[in-house]
Protein backbone atom coordinates (compact mmCIF):
# COMPACT_ATOMS: atom_id res chain seq x y z
CA UNK A 1 0.00 0.00 0.00
CA UNK A 2 1.43 3.44 -0.59
CA UNK A 3 1.91 5.71 1.75
CA UNK A 4 2.24 9.32 1.15
CA UNK A 5 2.76 11.29 4.36
CA UNK A 6 6.06 11.73 3.86
CA UNK A 7 5.84 13.48 0.09
CA UNK A 8 3.05 15.40 1.80
CA UNK A 9 5.15 16.93 4.64
CA UNK A 10 8.32 17.29 1.98
CA UNK A 11 5.53 19.38 0.44
CA UNK A 12 4.32 21.01 3.37
CA UNK A 13 7.52 22.00 4.44
CA UNK A 14 8.00 23.77 0.72
CA UNK A 15 5.17 25.90 0.72
CA UNK A 16 5.96 27.16 4.03
CA UNK A 17 9.84 27.94 3.13
CA UNK A 18 9.06 29.72 -0.04
CA UNK A 19 6.10 31.48 0.90
CA UNK A 20 3.64 30.13 -2.04
CA UNK A 21 2.28 27.21 -3.84
CA UNK A 22 3.65 28.41 -7.09
CA UNK A 23 7.06 29.05 -5.84
CA UNK A 24 6.72 25.54 -4.50
CA UNK A 25 6.09 23.34 -7.47
CA UNK A 26 9.03 25.92 -9.34
CA UNK A 27 11.17 24.42 -6.57
CA UNK A 28 9.91 21.33 -6.73
CA UNK A 29 9.46 20.52 -10.02
CA UNK A 30 5.73 19.99 -9.96
CA UNK A 31 2.76 21.42 -10.89
CA UNK A 32 1.02 23.90 -8.98
CA UNK A 33 -2.09 21.54 -8.91
CA UNK A 34 -0.42 18.55 -7.52
CA UNK A 35 1.38 21.07 -4.90
CA UNK A 36 -2.29 22.40 -3.57
CA UNK A 37 -4.20 18.91 -4.32
CA UNK A 38 -1.04 17.24 -1.83
CA UNK A 39 -1.78 19.91 0.95
CA UNK A 40 -5.97 19.73 0.78
CA UNK A 41 -5.32 15.93 0.75
CA UNK A 42 -2.96 16.33 4.38
CA UNK A 43 -5.37 18.91 5.52
CA UNK A 44 -8.42 16.36 5.17
CA UNK A 45 -6.24 13.19 6.35
CA UNK A 46 -5.48 15.66 9.74
CA UNK A 47 -8.60 17.37 9.81
CA UNK A 48 -7.29 20.60 10.81
CA UNK A 49 -6.48 23.46 8.60
CA UNK A 50 -2.97 24.16 8.28
CA UNK A 51 -2.51 27.59 6.53
CA UNK A 52 -5.11 30.42 6.20
CA UNK A 53 -5.48 31.32 2.63
CA UNK A 54 -6.03 34.90 1.46
CA UNK A 55 -5.59 36.79 -2.34
CA UNK A 56 -2.37 38.20 -0.42
CA UNK A 57 -0.87 34.16 -0.13
CA UNK A 58 -0.93 32.25 2.97
CA UNK A 59 0.12 31.85 6.48
CA UNK A 60 0.15 29.23 9.07
CA UNK A 61 -2.42 28.56 11.75
CA UNK A 62 -1.30 27.24 15.22
CA UNK A 63 -2.02 23.84 14.35
CA UNK A 64 -0.06 24.11 10.76
CA UNK A 65 3.27 25.87 13.19
CA UNK A 66 3.07 22.45 15.15
CA UNK A 67 2.49 20.34 12.36
CA UNK A 68 5.60 21.73 10.56
CA UNK A 69 8.05 21.83 13.43
CA UNK A 70 6.85 17.88 13.40
CA UNK A 71 7.44 17.18 9.68
CA UNK A 72 11.00 19.42 9.57
CA UNK A 73 12.01 16.24 12.46
CA UNK A 74 10.43 13.55 11.03
CA UNK A 75 12.20 14.53 7.47
CA UNK A 76 15.66 15.42 8.99
CA UNK A 77 15.39 11.88 11.02
CA UNK A 78 14.57 9.84 7.71
CA UNK A 79 17.47 11.19 6.49
CA UNK A 80 19.75 10.86 9.38
CA UNK A 81 19.12 7.30 9.58
CA UNK A 82 19.66 6.23 6.44
CA UNK A 83 22.79 8.32 6.49
CA UNK A 84 24.00 6.75 10.10
CA UNK A 85 22.79 3.02 8.39
CA UNK A 86 24.55 3.10 5.33
CA UNK A 87 28.05 4.13 5.99
CA UNK A 88 29.39 2.75 3.48
CA UNK A 89 29.25 1.16 0.11
CA UNK A 90 28.51 -2.18 1.30
CA UNK A 91 25.83 -1.13 3.04
CA UNK A 92 24.17 1.25 0.30
CA UNK A 93 20.68 -0.60 0.89
CA UNK A 94 16.61 0.14 -0.84
CA UNK A 95 15.42 1.44 -3.97
CA UNK A 96 16.37 3.66 -6.30
CA UNK A 97 14.02 5.25 -9.10
CA UNK A 98 15.89 6.83 -11.81
CA UNK A 99 14.74 8.71 -15.01
CA UNK A 100 16.71 9.35 -18.13
CA UNK A 101 16.42 10.63 -21.43
CA UNK A 102 16.17 7.07 -23.80
CA UNK A 103 18.76 7.43 -26.52
CA UNK A 104 21.59 8.73 -23.86
CA UNK A 105 19.96 5.66 -21.59
CA UNK A 106 20.14 2.64 -24.14
CA UNK A 107 23.18 4.04 -25.09
CA UNK A 108 25.29 5.28 -22.36
CA UNK A 109 23.40 4.86 -18.76
CA UNK A 110 22.16 0.81 -19.24
CA UNK A 111 25.68 -0.66 -20.14
CA UNK A 112 26.84 1.28 -16.78
CA UNK A 113 24.35 -0.52 -14.39
CA UNK A 114 25.87 -4.17 -14.56
CA UNK A 115 29.15 -2.34 -12.52
CA UNK A 116 27.31 -0.04 -10.63
CA UNK A 117 24.66 -2.69 -9.07
CA UNK A 118 27.33 -5.21 -8.83
CA UNK A 119 29.13 -2.81 -6.29
CA UNK A 120 26.07 -2.53 -4.31
CA UNK A 121 23.93 -5.81 -3.96
CA UNK A 122 21.97 -4.49 -1.39
CA UNK A 123 20.16 -2.22 -4.00
CA UNK A 124 17.79 -2.41 -6.17
CA UNK A 125 17.10 0.22 -9.37
CA UNK A 126 14.26 1.01 -11.63
CA UNK A 127 15.45 3.01 -14.62
CA UNK A 128 12.65 4.84 -16.53
CA UNK A 129 13.49 5.96 -20.14
CA UNK A 130 11.64 9.26 -21.31
CA UNK A 131 11.88 11.77 -23.93
CA UNK A 132 9.40 13.20 -21.19
CA UNK A 133 10.69 15.69 -18.39
CA UNK A 134 9.17 13.90 -15.56
CA UNK A 135 8.38 15.33 -12.31
CA UNK A 136 10.55 14.17 -9.24
CA UNK A 137 8.08 14.12 -6.92
CA UNK A 138 5.18 13.37 -8.75
CA UNK A 139 6.46 10.35 -10.63
CA UNK A 140 8.58 9.48 -7.18
CA UNK A 141 12.03 10.12 -9.22
CA UNK A 142 15.14 10.05 -6.60
CA UNK A 143 18.07 11.19 -9.42
CA UNK A 144 17.12 12.52 -13.39
CA UNK A 145 19.21 12.82 -16.13
CA UNK A 146 19.08 15.44 -18.28
CA UNK A 147 20.36 17.16 -21.50
CA UNK A 148 20.24 20.83 -22.57
CA UNK A 149 20.03 23.87 -20.29
CA UNK A 150 17.98 23.34 -16.71
CA UNK A 151 15.82 25.93 -16.20
CA UNK A 152 15.56 28.04 -13.33
CA UNK A 153 14.86 25.99 -10.05
CA UNK A 154 16.16 24.84 -6.46
CA UNK A 155 16.63 21.32 -7.59
CA UNK A 156 19.94 20.68 -7.08
CA UNK A 157 22.04 19.06 -9.82
CA UNK A 158 25.44 17.85 -10.57
CA UNK A 159 27.07 18.19 -14.04
CA UNK A 160 28.39 14.73 -15.88
CA UNK A 161 29.56 16.21 -18.45
CA UNK A 162 29.18 18.65 -21.88
CA UNK A 163 26.81 18.21 -23.99
CA UNK A 164 27.18 18.88 -28.09
CA UNK A 165 25.32 18.13 -30.94
CA UNK A 166 26.38 17.99 -34.19
CA UNK A 167 25.08 17.43 -38.02
CA UNK A 168 25.55 14.41 -39.80
CA UNK A 169 24.71 12.69 -42.36
CA UNK A 170 24.59 8.84 -43.89
CA UNK A 171 27.40 8.69 -46.61
CA UNK A 172 24.70 6.96 -48.83
CA UNK A 173 22.82 10.41 -48.41
CA UNK A 174 25.65 12.42 -49.51
CA UNK A 175 26.06 10.47 -52.45
CA UNK A 176 22.55 11.61 -53.18
CA UNK A 177 22.57 15.35 -52.46
CA UNK A 178 25.83 16.41 -52.33
CA UNK A 179 27.42 17.72 -49.37
CA UNK A 180 26.10 20.79 -47.84
CA UNK A 181 29.02 23.67 -47.80
CA UNK A 182 26.70 26.37 -45.71
CA UNK A 183 24.31 25.67 -43.43
CA UNK A 184 21.54 27.40 -46.34
CA UNK A 185 22.60 24.52 -48.62
CA UNK A 186 20.35 22.18 -46.05
CA UNK A 187 17.63 23.79 -47.52
CA UNK A 188 17.47 21.26 -50.23
CA UNK A 189 18.30 18.26 -47.80
CA UNK A 190 15.85 16.15 -46.23
CA UNK A 191 16.30 16.35 -42.55
CA UNK A 192 14.70 14.20 -39.76
CA UNK A 193 12.71 16.14 -37.06
CA UNK A 194 11.55 16.50 -33.04
CA UNK A 195 8.14 16.03 -33.01
CA UNK A 196 6.09 17.26 -29.18
CA UNK A 197 8.20 18.35 -26.23
CA UNK A 198 11.44 18.60 -28.26
CA UNK A 199 10.60 20.36 -30.89
CA UNK A 200 13.17 23.46 -30.00
CA UNK A 201 15.72 20.61 -31.41
CA UNK A 202 15.04 21.15 -34.50
CA UNK A 203 16.52 25.38 -34.49
CA UNK A 204 19.99 24.15 -35.60
CA UNK A 205 22.46 26.85 -34.61
CA UNK A 206 25.50 27.68 -36.87
CA UNK A 207 28.00 30.46 -36.47
CA UNK A 208 28.83 31.99 -40.31
CA UNK A 209 31.57 35.12 -40.87
CA UNK A 210 30.59 35.92 -36.90
CA UNK A 211 27.44 35.95 -37.33
CA UNK A 212 24.39 33.72 -35.84
CA UNK A 213 22.68 31.78 -38.14
CA UNK A 214 19.36 29.36 -37.39
CA UNK A 215 18.31 26.61 -39.82
CA UNK A 216 14.96 25.64 -38.96
CA UNK A 217 14.20 21.84 -39.54
CA UNK A 218 11.87 20.07 -41.27
CA UNK A 219 10.56 16.57 -42.09
CA UNK A 220 8.05 14.17 -43.63
CA UNK A 221 9.60 12.08 -41.07
CA UNK A 222 9.24 13.67 -37.24
CA UNK A 223 9.54 11.43 -33.97
CA UNK A 224 8.89 12.56 -29.98
CA UNK A 225 11.81 9.65 -29.75
CA UNK A 226 15.78 9.93 -30.38
CA UNK A 227 16.64 6.49 -31.21
CA UNK A 228 13.60 6.71 -34.17
CA UNK A 229 14.96 9.71 -35.60
CA UNK A 230 18.88 8.22 -35.22
CA UNK A 231 17.88 5.07 -36.67
CA UNK A 232 16.01 6.57 -39.62
CA UNK A 233 19.44 8.92 -40.20
CA UNK A 234 21.44 5.88 -40.32
CA UNK A 235 18.86 4.63 -42.88
CA UNK A 236 19.67 7.34 -45.04
CA UNK A 237 16.26 8.93 -44.92
CA UNK A 238 17.60 12.80 -43.57
CA UNK A 239 20.35 15.14 -42.22
CA UNK A 240 20.13 14.89 -38.54
CA UNK A 241 21.59 17.38 -35.70
CA UNK A 242 22.66 14.45 -32.98
CA UNK A 243 24.20 14.05 -29.41
CA UNK A 244 27.78 13.58 -29.82
CA UNK A 245 27.65 10.08 -27.60
CA UNK A 246 24.92 8.84 -30.79
CA UNK A 247 27.09 10.33 -33.29
CA UNK A 248 31.25 10.12 -32.82
CA UNK A 249 31.14 6.27 -32.69
CA UNK A 250 28.60 5.87 -35.67
CA UNK A 251 31.56 8.36 -37.46
CA UNK A 252 34.33 6.52 -36.58
CA UNK A 253 33.03 3.26 -38.36
CA UNK A 254 31.58 5.18 -41.50
CA UNK A 255 28.04 4.86 -40.69
CA UNK A 256 27.51 8.49 -40.20
CA UNK A 257 29.41 11.71 -41.57
CA UNK A 258 29.62 14.90 -40.04
CA UNK A 259 28.88 17.70 -42.20
CA UNK A 260 29.27 21.81 -41.21
CA UNK A 261 31.96 21.25 -38.86
CA UNK A 262 33.65 24.63 -39.10
CA UNK A 263 30.37 26.75 -38.59
CA UNK A 264 28.31 24.89 -35.89
CA UNK A 265 28.12 26.53 -32.91
CA UNK A 266 28.60 25.41 -29.36
CA UNK A 267 25.92 24.08 -27.16
CA UNK A 268 25.22 26.17 -24.33
CA UNK A 269 24.21 23.18 -22.20
CA UNK A 270 25.39 19.67 -20.53
CA UNK A 271 24.53 16.61 -19.09
CA UNK A 272 23.17 16.46 -15.76
CA UNK A 273 21.93 14.96 -12.62
CA UNK A 274 19.28 16.16 -10.83
CA UNK A 275 17.84 15.61 -7.78
CA UNK A 276 15.34 17.28 -4.85
CA UNK A 277 17.38 19.62 -2.85
CA UNK A 278 16.81 17.49 0.54
CA UNK A 279 17.76 14.23 -1.09
CA UNK A 280 21.75 15.17 -1.77
CA UNK A 281 22.76 13.01 1.49
CA UNK A 282 20.85 10.02 1.10
CA UNK A 283 23.54 7.48 0.78
CA UNK A 284 22.52 5.56 -2.40
CA UNK A 285 21.52 8.67 -4.19
CA UNK A 286 24.86 10.25 -3.55
CA UNK A 287 26.58 7.24 -4.71
CA UNK A 288 24.54 6.65 -7.96
CA UNK A 289 25.42 10.32 -8.87
CA UNK A 290 29.30 10.30 -7.35
CA UNK A 291 29.17 6.41 -9.78
CA UNK A 292 27.64 9.04 -12.80
CA UNK A 293 30.44 11.77 -12.29
CA UNK A 294 33.15 9.22 -12.47
CA UNK A 295 31.78 7.55 -15.40
CA UNK A 296 31.49 10.68 -17.29
CA UNK A 297 34.44 12.23 -16.21
CA UNK A 298 35.93 11.46 -19.42
CA UNK A 299 33.24 11.22 -21.89
CA UNK A 300 34.44 8.06 -23.85
CA UNK A 301 32.75 8.85 -27.31
CA UNK A 302 34.62 12.64 -27.18
CA UNK A 303 37.81 10.27 -28.45
CA UNK A 304 35.78 8.03 -31.22
CA UNK A 305 36.31 9.90 -33.99
CA UNK A 306 37.99 13.31 -34.55
CA UNK A 307 36.08 16.20 -35.41
CA UNK A 308 36.31 16.39 -39.33
CA UNK A 309 34.01 17.90 -41.88
CA UNK A 310 33.82 16.55 -45.04
CA UNK A 311 33.54 19.96 -47.31
CA UNK A 312 36.90 21.13 -46.04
Amino acid sequence: MRDDRLLEMRVFQAVVDTGAFTAAAHSLGVSQPFISQTVQRLEQRLETKLLHRTTRGHRLTTEGERFLAVARRVIEAVEQAEADWQTNDSQVEGHLRVSAPIAFGLDRVTPLMPAFLARHPGLSLDLRLTDDTENLIDDQIDVAIRMGRLPASSLMHRRLCRLQRIVVAAPALLERFGVPETPAELERMPCVAWDGSREHLNRWRFVVAGAPVTFRAESRFKSNQGMSLYQMCLAGFGVMRIAEHLARPAIADGRLVQVLADCTDVDDGAIYAVFLPDRHMVPRIRNFIDFLVEAFKAPPWEEAAPIADVSS
